[in-house]
């Protein structure tokens, strides 16, 4: 069945209007909205259940989740359950709020009204026009992407949470979303010595089973790309951990 009804949609393939995930389990949907979304300026990833879109928005956070209801491991209620309690990347720290905009044919008042009283921000019931859909999604972004001042600083390093930005003296850094979250939770510490098992539960979560040594690894990617400069940020401080400080003048 074709949910959506199409029309002529504004190109703007120079300019990136915001990071979309698409959660539906039906082929023609995952396979013609992104599509028509990357058209119109998106960055769009997908996920058929709702496992795939949880670990999807906690490796990189997108703008916006379009969400189905009827999806074959959970429903749409239950994944908005667990993406807004899904951790920051600062142990006892809340994730940043991710707008939800459900898509689904489930459209009685009842349906309606459990989504958006579980935190969604729009519901949009198929079939939908593509036009008005994109519409709602500018929309909801316009509503819910007021910055909070929450750029962090050390020294000349520059990190932005929600943007997922980091630069150093200016110049943008690009990083892996593991480089991020350990970044940010070496930057929110700052001056702090973290331990290697601290830093394992903050980064790479209470489930890893694997090699603590992970940590110094992913230390030497970070100094390679944040520390190429004299003035160092991160230090060793041998036998305990890792600590992110100003460099001393």
């Amino acid at each position: 069945m074709d949910h959506i009804n199409r029309g002529p949609v504004s190109a703007a393939a120079s300019r990136k209007t915001g990071s979309l995930l698409v959660v539906d389990d039906e082929p023609t949907v995952l396979e013609l909205l992104p599509a028509a979304l990357r058209y119109a300026g998106f960055s769009v990833t997908t996920a058929a259940t709702g496992r795939k879109a949880l670990a999807a928005a906690y490796e990189d956070p997108p703008d916006l989740v379009l969400l189905d209801v009827m999806l074959p491991d959970m429903d749409g209620f239950e994944v908005i359950r667990r993406l807004r309690e899904l951790p920051g990347v600062v142990p006892g720290e809340r994730a940043v709020h991710i707008p939800v905009l459900f898509l689904t044919a489930l459209d009685t008042t009842e349906d309606m009204l459990n989504g958006l009283r579980l935190g969604g921000d729009d519901y949009v019931t198929k079939p939908f026009d593509l036009q008005v859909l994109i519409a709602r999604i500018h929309a909801v972004l316009r509503r819910t992407s007021g910055t909070s001042g929450t750029l962090l600083t050390v020294g000349d390093l520059e990190l932005d949470p929600e943007g997922h930005q980091v630069t150093r003296g200016g110049v943008p850094i690009r990083l892996s979303p593991t480089e991020f979250r350990l970044l940010h939770f070496l930057v929110a510490n700052a001056g702090r010595v973290m331990s290697r098992t601290r830093i394992l539960e903050a980064v790479w979560r209470y489930d890893f089973g694997g090699d603590p040594s992970i940590v110094d690894t992913y230390i030497s990617y970070l100094r390679r790309k944040v520390d190429s400069t004299e003035h160092k940020l991160i230090h060793t401080v041998h036998s305990v951990g890792y600590m992110l400080r100003k460099p001393r003048t």
